[in-house]
């Protein structure tokens, strides 16, 4: 059987126009990129999740693909993307790239094409109706921003469907010369060296839209078809699956059979146990998370969740209730203007947290104790904060801040040129959190990041092992909970509160030897056989190996 090493991954989450300019024009480029590799392997990441690197008329930072063959001429050629993949496997580190195929640009050739002559080649891989359709302002994504997914074109003289922004219209996912195609710039893309694809928006790429029918039935050989021409051309090659769906829904992303392996998607993002964590969080009360962790969806045998706390989009708490989505807000967003489409924030971690270094470490130490494989968005590892002084998203993509310049190191042109402004005043500025800086520090946040990955990479079981809560009376803001696997056995304690606490665990299941601390946040007496009077400091971590056996 194939190495699943994406159960066992870092997973750092970039967008390469922010992250390094090599040639001073004011724009991050893969060249950029390719000089931080070092950086990146030293922090530990195995794998790098690349935001949209195609040409496109960046009306939504790139979201918006013009050409799905090319590399945009801001972030270079794909002679460089060749280069990348190549320097990258060389650290260990593999790619994956976004695959925003739900929609293309309207500048796109093959739409100018379709909206140009309803005999058109393209014409039938977007969706039209040559009525008003009766559920045009339905189904919006964003709202306030966007109020109908259907646009009357003059130039097709039809309406044309687009799930998100109208210059985004929807390919047509029922016309198989549109799968067909899709495939092929997939194996085009492992060709060069990706290792895989996140798919941005899934459910709605399985959709087969007509005008009237909303919700519309999905097809999910879709995914079959993709996983099966992927790993037939590169065969550990890895589907990550954007789908923020109900938990009926979640398995069917993953496998056809909820008996069997995984034949779709190898990977989901856990957009149900996010918000639940963020709710933990917010009231310093586990049962939140120990709610989400024993009701959790078992997903096919091979399948695996991506867990995140922050990413490039807002944080979605549309999954949880009005009175929960309040207290977060209460707790992590308390002015409107940290709020985004009324179901989310746009801030980054570290000023939600206030800045408090033991939150932030507690917080990170917790996601990545969760089940699945860790998904990081760059700059938290030194702790970016963001500028709500940006339209929606974009607060949270400002440059990335490598030292304490007037650009951060992120380029050598002037501020003004920069693709985005750089963030330089108040306590998340570059002067005053920036790379350069944490490098020299042994105490600094990229520091016990470092430790962090590297402790993770140590404790496979938590990426293949079983997780289960462990059922012994705690204080409330206290998770307890293990993982079994073929290597051991490992505990893992968290304090989502600032009162320090003493828990008794007792002796558990597995314990083979004497069990030992191997992620704390501070000194503690070990832990000893029987696990008593385990002590925890407020915001307190403890991972405790309770057996090796590999």
């Amino acid at each position: 059987m194939l190495a699943r090493w994406y159960q066992e991954a870092v997973i750092y989450c970039l967008e390469v126009g922010s992250f390094q300019d090599s040639n001073g024009d004011g724009h991050g480029d893969l060249q950029g990129l390719i000089a931080r590799l070092d950086y990146l392997s030293r922090l530990g990441v195995t794998c790098l999740w690349l935001n949209p690197i195609h040409p496109s008329p960046w009306r939504d930072n790139g979201y918006d693909v013009a050409d799905y063959y090319g590399v945009d001429p801001r972030l270079g050629t794909l002679g460089d993307f060749a280069a990348l993949t190549r320097a990258a496997r060389e650290r260990g580190i593999r790619i994956v790239l976004d695959l925003v195929v739900n929609h293309t640009s309207d500048e796109h050739p093959w739409f100018r094409s379709a909206r140009s002559d309803p005999g058109s080649f393209y014409r039938d891989w977007y969706v039209w109706s040559a009525e008003e359709p009766s559920d045009r302002r339905q189904g919006t994504v964003f709202p306030g921003e966007q109020d109908e997914t259907w646009t009357f074109d003059e130039t097709a003289g039809a309406w044309y469907f687009h799930r998100f922004y109208r210059f985004q219209p929807d390919l047509n996912w029922s016309n198989h010369a549109v799968r067909a195609e899709i495939a092929r710039i997939m194996g085009f893309w492992l060709e060069l060296g990706a290792s895989g694809f996140r798919i941005d928006a899934a459910p709605f790429v399985l959709e087969q839209t007509a005008p009237g029918v909303d919700p519309a039935p999905k097809d999910f050989t879709i995914l079959e078809h993709w996983r099966q021409e992927t790993q037939w051309q590169v065969g550990d090659s890895v589907l990550l699956c954007e789908a923020n769906v109900p938990p009926s829904d979640v398995t069917v992303f993953v496998g056809s059979r909820p008996d069997g392996p995984t034949d779709r998607a190898q990977m989901l993002f856990d957009f149900l146990l996010n918000p639940k964590a963020w709710l933990a969080l917010a009231r310093q009360d586990a049962e939140p998370l120990v709610e989400a962790l024993t009701t959790a969806v078992k997903l096919p045998a091979g399948g695996q969740w991506a867990t995140f706390l922050r990413n490039h989009d807002e944080l979605d708490l549309s999954r949880l209730t009005d009175e929960q989505r309040g207290d977060v807000f209460r707790a992590f967003a308390p002015r409107d203007e940290m709020r985004l489409y009324g179901r989310g924030i746009r801030r980054r971690l570290a000023p939600m947290l206030r800045g408090d270094r033991r939150r932030i470490e507690l917080a990170y130490a917790l996601q990545f104790s969760l089940p699945g494989t860790p998904v990081v968005r760059y700059g938290e590892e030194i702790g970016m904060g963001e500028d709500l002084s940006l339209p929606g998203r974009e607060a949270i993509r400002t440059p990335m801040q490598w030292e304490d310049g007037p650009t951060a190191g992120f380029s050598s042109a002037a501020p003004a040129e920069l693709v985005r402004p750089v963030l330089r005043r108040g306590a998340y500025g570059a002067k005053q959190v920036n790379v350069r800086t944490q490098q020299r520090d042994p105490n600094s946040l990229l520091r016990w990041f470092e430790n962090l990955t590297h402790s993770v990479r140590e404790a496979p079981e938590i990426g293949t092992g079983t997780c289960s809560v462990v059922d012994v009376p705690l204080p409330r803001p206290v998770l307890a909970h293990r993982f079994d696997g073929p290597t051991g056995a490992i505990l893992l304690l968290h304090n989502l509160a600032d009162a320090p606490v003493t828990v008794d665990i007792g002796r558990l299941p597995g314990m083979s030897a004497e069990a030992s601390d191997i992620l704390v946040d501070g000194p503690y007496d070990p832990p000893g056989r029987q696990l008593r009077g385990l002590a925890l400091n407020g915001w307190g971590y403890r991972w405790i190996r309770l057996s090796r056996t590999a």
